[in-house]
């Protein structure tokens, strides 16, 4: 047996494609377990500075679930700068506009605010409807829990 822990180092990691069908899965939920696959949580060989995670294909976003009524008492916040420059609109606006940056949005808060979480969040790949394009890649279907 070995006795020294194992690191991952950059490019070691073969990263594979998940996809996941976002029709009535619950926003937070589904976004926990993307965000863990981004990160490269769900692996053994898991180290926390080097990017171990997978590619991650989300379809139907503008199917997913919000809970309770926050569809039209939660905002999503921006502000451009300028004086008078604030605006927002309630997530269900927000999911009939641009539902990809609804699930875009609760995966980025759940991954590090640093260079490395940036990078994992270009994996992820979200469409509205049930098409993608990446069907060259093979991707796997992910059950979520």
């Amino acid at each position: 047996m070995r006795r020294q822990t194992f690191m991952a180092k950059t490019g070691e990691v073969e990263q594979r494609w998940h996809l996941v069908d976002a029709r009535d899965q619950v926003l937070g939920r589904m976004a926990t377990e993307i965000a863990q696959v981004l990160m490269g949580k769900h692996r053994p060989e898991y180290t926390p500075h080097v990017d171990t995670g997978d590619y991650v294909i989300v379809t139907n976003a503008k199917e997913v679930k919000l809970t309770g009524r926050k569809d039209a008492q939660s905002f999503r916040m921006r502000y451009s700068g300028y004086p008078g420059g604030h605006k927002s609109e309630t997530f269900g606006q927000l999911r009939e506009r641009k539902p990809e940056a609804l699930i875009e949005d609760a995966v980025r808060r759940m991954l590090p605010k640093n260079r490395l979480g940036r990078v994992m969040l270009k994996k992820l790949k979200v469409y509205a409807g049930s098409e993608h394009p990446h069907q060259a890649q093979q991707p796997v279907e992910m059950s979520l829990s």
